[in-house]
């Protein structure tokens, strides 16, 4: 399941707005843009806790037909380069979701300390390994394969290191509470990635990161694919009504309806079938939330 790092680890480009973004700005783990939320479009107000107002309440955007969505360089943590799939100047909350970021990470870069309440943090290792460490005394590494859930409920501060000096590659997900769950006890759990039931078919490897046969448990309704797809092959799926879904490509290129997506790019299709034709060898990833309908108030490592 080894593939290379991304091509923004040595971005000349990301280099320069990485060492003008860090003038600006106290590198904070998943202290993530504070975001000013409303019905004009999104704007990318800072990377640490302390930036900006906090936003207002706001709604999930609605579902469109098919959406592309390109991941964005940026620097969070100690160091750490990231592509933020959302939040963006495109795509804010996508009920339940609210962050999803594709990392890259090799020691001394990392995420030393830092807070978050209200949502769960979920992190997948495609390649490597992280050090998780919480104020609940957890202390674990995942692997390749593996997965970490931090449900920061009413509050608690972990940190997450890369293991050893190559680049530690995986993708976090941020889910949203529910309003009833927003002040409930921190848990932390780690799967290995041994525990992570796949099967293959038809040029189709699926592993079920979560869902039914998965040991990965959430407080949100969420299915949860990584696709390894040989050249020609096709995975077809059914997105339920009242969820929302997302496609990311980490790896090659895919064809969603009309819509040819390649490393880094993702797409946002509508309800109904989904369909997914690999134009090369691809390792893609399918992400299914059923919907609370409830507004949040997003501030950096917060979700209230």
């Amino acid at each position: 399941m080894t593939f290379p790092a991304p091509d923004f680890v040595t971005s000349p480009w990301l280099d320069r707005v990485i060492e003008q973004t860090a003038e600006r700005h106290r590198p904070h783990r998943r202290t993530v843009l504070t975001l000013a939320l409303s019905a004009a479009p999104l704007s990318l107000v800072g990377l640490g806790c302390e930036a900006g107002p906090v936003s207002p309440a706001v709604q999930p955007q609605p579902q469109r037909s098919i959406e592309k969505l390109v991941a964005v360089p940026t620097m969070d943590g100690r160091g750490a380069r990231v592509r933020r799939v959302f939040p963006s100047q495109l795509l804010s909350y996508q009920d339940p979701f609210v962050l999803l970021d594709d990392f890259s990470v090799a020691e001394p870069a990392g995420f030393p300390e830092h807070p978050h309440r209200g949502f769960e943090a979920f992190t997948y290792m495609i390649d490597g390994g992280f050090h998780h460490k919480d104020t609940m005394g957890n202390d674990s590494v995942c692997s390749t394969g593996g997965t970490q859930r931090f449900t920061s409920g009413k509050g608690a501060r972990h940190s997450e290191m890369p293991v050893g000096s190559a680049q530690n590659r995986g993708l976090q997900l941020w889910i949203n509470l529910p309003r009833s769950l927003k002040k409930m006890e921190p848990e932390y759990e780690a799967v290995q990635g041994g525990d992570i039931p796949e099967n293959g078919k038809n040029g189709v490897v699926t592993r079920t990161i979560v869902g039914k046969e998965s040991p990965v448990k959430l407080r949100t309704a969420v299915r949860y694919l990584h696709l390894k797809m040989d050249k020609g092959a096709r995975f077809e799926d059914e997105i339920p009504a009242d969820n929302v879904a997302l496609i990311y490509v980490a790896e090659g290129r895919v064809k969603l309806g009309d819509l040819e997506l390649s490393n880094g790019e993702g797409a946002k299709p509508g309800d109904g079938e989904l369909g997914m034709l690999a134009l090369a060898d691809a390792h893609a990833f399918v992400l299914l939330g059923k919907r609370h309908h409830e507004p949040i108030i997003h501030r950096g490592p917060f979700v209230d």
